[in-house]
């Protein structure tokens, strides 16, 4: 048995359920498949980076979004923190191995709609088109 906000929970994928109001999953499902935290671990995908080096690669991040999406990322067990003490600090990311699992399963999804893409611009128009919109 684990515990999970004070109550005690079964161990095992059949103890969360997504769908519940108070199932922490939420939380996590949240970090993982908002806009930053999607991005981000699409970013760490294939390499370790520092701060700056992920920021950029995350087009349009804030320093502070970046900032909070990692340590949601790192409390959820999906991305690693390594600070070396040197001077200047030295500070690099990289993904654990369920956040490659996660990342591997994200990029899919990304991978479909930028595939798909064509169609999708193609139903909005339509859309618009329909209601006398865009």
């Amino acid at each position: 048995m684990g515990e999970v906000s004070g109550e005690r929970v079964a161990e095992g994928a059949d103890a969360f359920d997504v769908f519940a109001r108070d199932c922490p999953s939420r939380f996590t499902l949240g970090h993982v498949t908002g806009r930053w935290g999607s991005l981000t671990l699409g970013a760490l995908r294939d390499d370790t980076l520092r701060f700056n080096e992920l920021r950029r690669r995350v087009d349009g991040v804030s320093e502070k979004m970046l900032s909070q999406t990692l340590h949601a990322l790192e409390r959820d067990g999906l991305v690693v923190r390594d600070a070396r003490p040197t001077n200047p600090p030295h500070v690099e990311y990289r993904l654990t191995e369920l956040g490659a699992d996660t990342a591997d399963r994200l990029l899919a999804l990304i991978g479909l709609v930028e595939d798909r893409m064509p169609e999708v611009l193609a139903a909005q128009r339509a859309y618009d088109a329909a209601r006398g919109t865009g």
